[in-house]
């Protein structure tokens, strides 16, 4: 299976690198790969798109199985999670492909781009803390309960370490050491 796991990584934190790790004890992945959005997308604050790839690039260093793709940061405009996962179909014909979510976002699941489609097509590795409530809202949403079979949820992730954080308060604990250098060394991220 080729997993994706999309982001703006801004900076990518220790739960980032983390995350590879616990994924892949639940899912038998061949390739994991690291795709940061680009500044196309509409988001506040999201520093040069080739900062946010050259950290990834060296926090996957020690990944064996990661790549980081710069497919998003060359387009012209944004096109949506389902034109991505699309195009890494084309390139990996003879796997099944993944995109990665935290729970938090199935509620606004229905909202996404091409939504039906994406669901239909592929599988998304829900990243789940609480699977009473990660239950519940399956239940009582309809559009998540008619693709339930394409959500495989992973339990039990409890690393909380969010970009916004460490942008906050510069605390090197929260990214790596390559991350953290990388970060000093440009000036990122100072007020």
């Amino acid at each position: 299976m080729v997993v994706i796991f999309g982001g703006s990584f801004n900076p990518p934190t220790i739960a980032h690198k983390v995350i590879y790790g616990h994924i892949d004890k639940y899912v038998c992945v061949d390739t994991f790969i690291y795709l940061p959005v680009s500044q196309k997308y509409a988001k506040e604050n999201l520093i040069d798109n080739k900062h946010r790839l050259e950290m990834l690039k060296r926090m996957t260093r020690d990944l064996p199985k990661a790549k980081v793709s710069d497919m998003e940061l060359r387009d012209n405009t944004y096109r949506g999670t389902y034109a991505s996962l699309k195009r890494f179909q084309n390139k990996y014909p003879k796997h099944d492909i993944a995109f990665v979510i935290g729970a938090d976002h199935l509620h606004h699941l229905s909202d996404w781009i091409e939504a039906e489609a994406m669901l239909k097509d592929f599988i998304f590795i829900v990243v789940n803390r609480d699977q009473k409530e990660l239950d519940d809202m399956i239940q009582n949403d309809v559009f998540l309960t008619r693709h339930r079979n394409h959500l495989k949820i992973i339990p039990e992730f409890d690393i909380d370490i969010a970009s916004s954080e460490f942008r906050k308060n510069q605390d090197p604990s929260m990214v790596s050491p390559e991350v953290y250098e990388y970060i000093k060394e440009n000036g990122l991220y100072r007020g």
